[in-house]
């Protein structure tokens, strides 16, 4: 089950560099772990959780796994992609397969690389992707209105479907004519599933990231400020990363990249930022199996039940479930380990029903 985040933007922004440091330092976590390029655009890289290295150290795991994250490279937009124009249509359809779009936006002046557009507007840059976006989705549900319309007429459930999915397109379609994306749609509890199953663009959640040059990596400017303004109100987030920096760093040493960062006084690598931000995103959270031979996260949606998690693990412990025993991060941390954990009272046993909890240190039982 890979979550896929999409990266795109309009040409030269930087989005190619970004995505090869991304691979970069997946490469370079395949020591211990099989990094694979799936496709020469398609990247799986660790997601950065210091809880982790902490619980690892604890339990004495000889090897640390992380979670993974998938991102896929989607070949630059032009304007009217939707009516086919470059690669419109392919680029369409890479979107409709990612469950999030990481959106690259220029927001350094360079006078060597030039901009598709003639001139550094970040806004206007996004809005052109946006629109694109948003006119393939208005086509989309003008389409499944008409659908919808008739096989709403018919009895049973499959009429009852569509009669519920074509509400949902009615009320979206106004959004999208004014120029507003669909995720900004409110929905009631239950119809997140089937508004999912419109696999409408706009409805995709968005990072938006402003490249800056390497002086801006730090602050940011007056472009990253418009940006992070424009993606409030577009019900986004935004980041902003110096994407050349991050070429750089991706090809130090893992000891050497934290002295790098420092002299530039940076904390962390934007990457790590961006991988976290595209993650919390997808709406996931982690949980942990510890003990002496691994240390190992792993990637659920939020409101899992555990055997929905177990299942992460292998279909067996899903099929076969009979209890999760469970200990928070915090308590492990707190007892230094399963044994102490389990001696003051702070193992559970949880059942089919515990919704699983960010941070949750499992050790499933089963039977098959």
């Amino acid at each position: 089950m890979g979550f896929k985040c999409g990266i795109i933007g309009l040409p030269n922004v930087g989005k190619s560099t970004l995505f090869n440091a991304l691979t970069a330092t997946a490469a370079a976590e395949a020591a211990n772990y099989p990094f694979c390029t799936i496709e020469p655009n398609v990247g799986r890289v660790g997601v950065p959780d210091p809880r982790l290295s902490t619980l690892a150290q604890i339990a004495k795991s000889a090897v640390t796994l992380p979670t993974q994250l998938e991102f896929v490279d989607i070949a630059g937009l032009v304007k009217g992609a939707s009516r086919g124009e470059g690669l419109g249509n392919k680029f369409l359809a890479h979107i409709r397969e990612v469950d999030a779009l990481v959106h690259v936006v220029r927001a350094f002046e360079n006078d060597d690389i030039t901009h598709v557009e003639g001139s550094i507007d970040p806004i206007r840059d996004i809005e052109i992707i946006e629109t694109e976006l948003m006119l393939a989705d208005l086509e989309s549900v003008e389409r499944r209105i008409q659908t919808l319309g008739k096989k709403a007429k018919t009895a049973g459930k499959e009429g009852e479907e569509a009669k519920a999915s074509l509400h949902l397109c009615e009320r979206v379609l106004p959004l999208l004519q004014e120029g507003k994306p669909a995720r900004q749609l409110s929905l009631a509890l239950d119809e997140t599933d089937l508004f999912k199953n419109l696999n409408l663009l706009t409805s995709k959640p968005v990072l938006f990231v402003a490249n800056v040059q390497e002086q801006d990596a730090l602050t940011g400017n007056a472009l990253t400020q418009k940006i992070s303004d424009y993606a409030q109100k577009m019900g986004a987030r935004a980041v902003f990363i110096s994407a050349a920096i991050e070429a750089e760093v991706s090809q130090l040493e893992k000891e050497d990249q934290a002295a790098f960062l420092e002299t530039l006084g940076l904390q962390e690598t934007g990457l790590s930022q961006v991988i976290r931000e595209g993650y919390n995103l997808l709406n996931l959270l982690t949980f942990f199996t510890i003990g002496p031979k691994e240390a190992r996260a792993w990637t659920v949606r939020r409101g899992a039940k555990a055997p929905e998690s177990a299942g992460v693990i292998h279909t067996d412990f899903e099929k076969g479930f009979i209890c999760a025993e469970t200990i928070s991060y915090e308590d492990y941390v707190t007892a230094q380990g399963e044994a102490q954990a389990k001696a003051s009272g702070k193992l559970r046993l949880e059942g089919k029903d515990y919704p699983v909890q960010d941070g949750d240190v499992f050790h499933f039982r089963f039977n098959v």
